[in-house]
């Protein structure tokens, strides 16, 4: 397929990019914690230069130590911050890319947890999220603002970069300001859209004096905030207009606040290219070039956006995390060796707001944020490898072990790869999983894994490899309830209901509502099923990542799924269970079947039978301990890279 226009140059001011994909500047915590720049951060951005996107936007790149969002945030708020961007500034251009920095202030969404005092913002009305109460900037504080968003864009002309974006999306000062949703004030920098939009503007003119008249400024912004008294596209449309008279070289429509989060990084449940309608509005109101963003994870897509006038540059954000090399790839025609972002978002912005995490990474690329240490090289001795599993740590194991130079034989009992992982791609909303599937097994074909699928390996059958490496990979079984009466021919696993080897009938008890009991719920209530969850938690879902559970809940209720939460089943029934609520026994019944999803225990019998019998032996993902397949892949990686 010719992608000949996703690679044809384009002018922002007096910068030629090289072509039309954009890395946009997402939050990774992969700074220093004093906001300077080290090797992780710079093995980050490079790995994404190396894989020929035309545009490397920095992330939110504070102007003030009391703008941070985040805890490893880079800064430039004084000239100690050059050195550490120079050295990133002069790696990045030996690639051929364009890098700009974003200049940010959190104003409210932030945390004196974070900055270590109390948050400001244009008037003391807290974020929908961080609910801290913050501090009204006075007129004269706005002033000092706006010179300090000057004095770092002098700071990252100097450092070399080629371009500074200006954030004015997603909710922070520079929006906050912008939309009567946060905005109270009624002095200069209140009130009329004029007078709101004026912080913005002095930013602009401030800059273009420190920088001069032909260094290109890039001005990001959410077209609609998707919050009551938010900006929507009609405003932002006449905003788009002053930017640009105000001296903008071009515009990055983005959508929403921290209060509509969930579609600011959006998950599957919202269409690849959700924002280029509102990216192409703004187009309309423009001259200069306009960045659209919105799930763009595909060539075809993206094409489709360029030709059609949509946008005039694509940012992939989630997409340039999940593979650095796709503009690469697209470029060459492998578009089958791209590996999947699948909108899950448990290792990017999960593991950011994640205090046991803190830097991003990605669920479907391990490597990611990880880049100068974890490397596909090639091996220095050459091992047969066993893989017995073909789930996700399983599948990534052996495409990795392979492309080092290992033989790798795969074994996987089911006649198809994917294991729980394949299981999960059938809710709704769960499609995108299978793409990573498919890159997995793609890639071991590549590089020659030899899969034998509808084969449960023993013990013996294993040995007589005769191996030097075996990887126990074998995953897990839903558990089952020892509770009185669970031999009832009516209950069934989760499992069972999504592979369609049960009829669930008409009526449906699910008993657990976690992640998987919550997405049975919603594949069968979307086939018209009557459905009821019990949970013994205070509420459903709550290892479900926050955007997905947004969209998640909110179709369960549209269905009408009744949820008894505090709830613990003790024994069960014909048609039902009996449970105990709130210290009161209470019995449900009338149903045709009964499902549990009350999570999983480990398969790994093989790890004693093989235990001193190969010289080398690995137990990973859930065959080590039931988690999510984001651990189980980061351990295949971890464990082939060092065979």
């Amino acid at each position: 397929m010719d992608f000949k226009v996703l690679f044809s140059p384009i002018r922002i001011g007096n910068m030629e990019v090289p072509n039309r994909f954009v890395v946009p500047p997402m939050g990774t915590n992969l700074a220093n914690p004093d906001g300077t720049v080290g090797q992780q951060f710079i093995d980050y951005w490079v790995a994404r230069a190396k894989g020929g996107w035309g545009l490397l936007i920095v992330e939110i790149t504070a102007i003030d130590p009391l703008g941070k969002a985040i805890p490893y945030q880079p800064g430039l708020w004084d000239d100690s911050f050059i050195p550490g961007f120079k050295k990133l500034v002069d790696t990045v251009h030996r690639y051929g890319a364009k890098i700009a920095v974003q200049l940010h202030h959190a104003g409210r969404q932030t945390s004196s947890q974070i900055t270590g005092k109390q948050p400001v913002a244009p008037s003391p009305v807290p974020c929908l999220v961080s609910k801290e109460m913050p501090r009204e900037l006075s007129t004269d504080e706005v002033y000092e603002l706006i010179g300090k968003f000057g004095d770092a864009a002098m700071r990252a002309r100097e450092a070399g970069f080629d371009a500074v974006e200006v954030h004015g999306a997603h909710g922070y000062l520079i929006a906050q300001f912008m939309s009567l949703h946060s905005n109270k004030r009624v002095d200069e920098f209140g009130g009329m859209f004029h007078n709101r939009i004026r912080f913005p503007v002095e930013i602009i003119k401030d800059i273009r004096r420190k920088v001069g008249g032909s260094y290109p400024i890039i001005f990001r912004m959410s077209a609609d905030e998707k919050v009551t008294g938010g900006r929507t596209v009609g405003e932002s449309r006449a905003a788009a207009r002053v930017m640009e008279d105000a001296g903008v070289d071009a515009l990055h429509v983005s959508i929403g606040v921290y209060g509509s989060m969930q579609y600011i990084v959006a998950p599957a449940d919202v269409p690849p290219g959700y924002i280029l309608p509102d990216a192409e509005e703004i187009k309309k109101a423009v001259s200069v070039p306009v960045i659209g963003v919105g799930r763009i994870n595909d060539p075809v897509l993206a094409k489709d956006a360029i030709l059609t006038g949509k946008a005039d540059l694509l940012a992939w954000g989630r997409q340039s995390l999940a593979d650095p090399e796709t503009p690469n790839k697209v470029a060459a025609g492998l578009i089958d060796e791209i590996s999947p972002c699948i909108a899950c978002n448990q290792g990017c912005i999960g593991y950011i707001f994640n205090p046991n995490k803190i830097k991003a990474t990605c669920l479907v690329n391990p490597f990611c944020g990880r880049e100068g240490k974890m490397k596909i090289q090639p091996a220095t001795s050459k091992k047969k490898v066993v893989i017995v599993g073909g789930g996700p740590g399983g599948l990534e194991a052996a495409w990795i072990a392979a492309a080092r130079g290992h033989r790798v034989i795969l074994f996987e009992k089911d006649s198809v790869p994917g294991g729980q992982f394949r299981v999960g791609a059938i809710a709704p909303a769960k499609q995108d999983i299978a793409k990573a599937i498919s890159f997995y097994t793609h890639m071991g074909k590549k590089y020659g894994v030899e899969y034998r699928f509808g084969v449960e390996a023993k013990a013996e059958q294993i040995i007589e490899e005769n191996p030097d490496v075996v990887i126990i990979a074998t995953g897990a079984v839903p558990d089952i309830l020892d509770i009185p009466g669970v031999d009832n021919p009516r209950v069934v696993t989760s499992s069972e209901i999504l592979l369609g080897l049960k009829d669930p009938g008409t009526r449906v008890l699910i008993i657990g509502g976690g992640m998987v009991g919550s997405e049975t719920a919603d594949l069968l209530s979307e086939h018209g099923h009557e459905v009821t969850i019990v949970e013994m938690l205070p509420e459903i879902g709550r290892d479900v990542q926050e955007a997905v559970r947004y969209f998640l809940f909110k179709r369960l209720e549209e269905k009408r799924v009744t949820v008894y939460t505090n709830t613990k089943v003790i024994e069960f029934l014909t048609d039902g269970v009996k449970a105990e609520k709130d210290g009161k026994e209470i019995s449900l019944t009338g149903f045709d079947t009964i499902i549990i999803a009350v999570g999983a225990k480990s398969v790994n019998n093989l790890k004693q039978e093989l235990d001193g019998k190969v010289p080398e032996l690995y137990v990973i993902g859930d065959a080590l301990e039931p988690r999510k397949a984001i651990e189980a892949i980061e351990e295949g990686a971890s464990v082939a890279i060092k065979l």
